[in-house]
């Protein structure tokens, strides 16, 4: 198994954190008038919103640091990190095409789908088949976290077309997708073989 470089603890553990707080320091800046429960994240990055500069920064770190994470993820097969990759460059391209302040975007909800669907297959794409994997590549957990990310995206739409619990939907969904590659990191660190604590010999034998 090829070593997980360290700094990909840090890359992959700033990607929820930078993200749920930008989202939270948005929603203050645009006061009682927001409402995520039934209003989306990228309503705070809309055009003439007051939290549009701090959620639009929130989505280019988001981006950088699923970027980082991939290039660093090298105990992940291939497949898995093109698409997390890919999950980081459609958090950057959706900064160039925010959601109006009112209304709906074809190119705006394009480039999320694209992203939602992106890191939600990246899981199972990234699986490693060898039976000596790390817990966070091992077939059934990825499959598991690619399950749950489809449930909860499939929520999120369902939500959007009867204008019900949107915003819980999405970040919901959004914090699946910025966690997970946090724990596949900590898991490979942790791997015996990949620079993580190794277990104990039995020296009494």
């Amino acid at each position: 198994m090829r070593p997980v470089p360290r700094w990909a603890l840090l890359s992959s553990g700033c990607a929820p954190v930078l993200l749920v707080g930008g989202w939270t320091i948005a929603a203050l800046l645009e006061g009682p008038a927001y409402d995520p429960a039934t209003q989306t994240i990228s309503v705070l990055a809309a055009y003439g919103a007051a939290g549009f500069w701090v959620m639009t920064g929130a989505f280019i770190a988001l981006g950088v640091c699923h970027l980082l994470t991939a290039w660093g993820l090298r105990a992940a097969a291939p497949a898995g990190r093109l698409a997390l990759g890919g999950g980081g460059v459609a958090a950057l391209v959706v900064t160039l095409v925010p959601a109006p302040s009112s209304g709906g975007s074809l190119r705006h909800g394009a480039v999320a789908a694209v992203g939602f669907t992106l890191l939600a297959v990246w899981p199972v794409l990234a699986a490693d088949r060898g039976g000596a994997a790390p817990w966070g590549l091992r077939p059934v957990p990825s499959t598991v976290a690619t399950a749950l990310m489809g449930g909860a995206a499939g929520w999120f739409l369902i939500e959007m077309h009867h204008q019900g619990a949107a915003g819980v939907a999405e970040r919901l969904v959004t914090c699946l997708q910025a966690l997970w590659p946090f724990l596949v990191v900590v898991s490979c660190l942790r791997h015996p073989g990949s620079g993580g604590p190794a277990p104990e010999r039995d020296t009494d034998a």
